[in-house]
């Protein structure tokens, strides 16, 4: 007589259970991730069809800045040039500390506003970006979707706190200018209006003759959800990874992408 193994019983009709329960618990959670993404998709058709104009952040959604020139390493040599001049107790340590060149910037704007130390370093801050932008990294999918939506007929503005040099020079650079042009939103002296503050939004929607509810901005940050929201204009997140998601569902946005990929494919009609 030959003996099978114990423990050896695969034929079993326990095993055959528990492989059918599996099945079944594949299958249903295959179900629930098939509806889940249907949904998502549905949601992004009502925001797509309702946008006819398009607000974009810039450093973010249409491409990584600093990808190859480090922002944080650009505030350090803020914080260093005002050291330089004496002025050491002009930053807290927070602020000094924050690796965030437009924390720097707005703090000494907050101390000596409208001051020639405040256009002076603006002026620098702009120099560091525009050698950032040459080394700047596109967003996944950002150009064929900024091209979609502009054939399509969608109006398009970059409403953002960098400098508008820098966002032209990027935009001429990867041949996207005419999808934008004249309608690119940048930092000016008055550093107040920086978002959240909606400045910089409502520039762009009465440039364009554009109601609020007509309009979508996409962004990245809390500040710039909190800008649309000022704004009266619907606000869709793009979050790269894990850690900017959780900001931007902290500070209220429901709407949030971790790729432009289903943007552009609803636009296209394939989704």
């Amino acid at each position: 007589m030959v003996r099978r193994p114990l423990g050896n019983h695969h034929d079993g009709p326990d095993t055959l259970l528990v492989t059918s329960d599996a099945t079944q618990t594949h299958a249903a959670q295959t179900q629930q991730a098939t509806a889940k993404d249907d949904s998502v998709t549905e949601n992004l058709r009502e925001v797509i069809a309702r946008a006819r104009f398009v607000l974009w952040d810039f450093d973010g959604p249409v491409c990584r800045l600093f990808a190859g020139h480090s922002a944080e390493r650009v505030a350090v040599d803020l914080v260093e040039w005002l050291e330089g001049r004496g002025l050491h107790g002009l930053l807290t340590e927070s602020e000094r500390e924050s690796l965030d060149p437009h924390v720097v910037l707005r703090a000494v704007d907050r101390r000596h506003p409208g001051s020639d130390l405040v256009d002076e370093l603006e002026k620098r801050l702009t120099q560091e970006e525009l050698r950032a932008a040459s080394l700047a990294m596109p967003t996944p999918y950002a150009d064929p979707l900024i091209r979609t939506w502009a054939a399509v007929g969608s109006r398009l503005a970059v409403a953002t706190n960098n400098s508008p040099l820098v966002v032209r020079e990027y935009l001429a650079g990867r041949g996207l200018a005419s999808c934008f042009a004249p309608h690119v939103y940048g930092r000016t002296r008055e550093l107040h209006h920086l978002k959240p503050h909606p400045h910089c939004l409502n520039r762009a929607l009465n440039a364009m003759g554009a109601a609020p509810s007509s309009a979508l901005m996409i962004g990245d940050t809390p500040s710039d959800y909190l800008a649309a929201q000022e704004a009266g204009v619907p606000f869709l997140g793009y979050a790269r990874n894990g850690h900017k998601e959780k900001l931007l569902r902290d500070a209220g946005a429901e709407e949030v992408v971790g790729s432009l990929e289903p943007l552009l494919k609803v636009l296209r009609g394939q989704a």
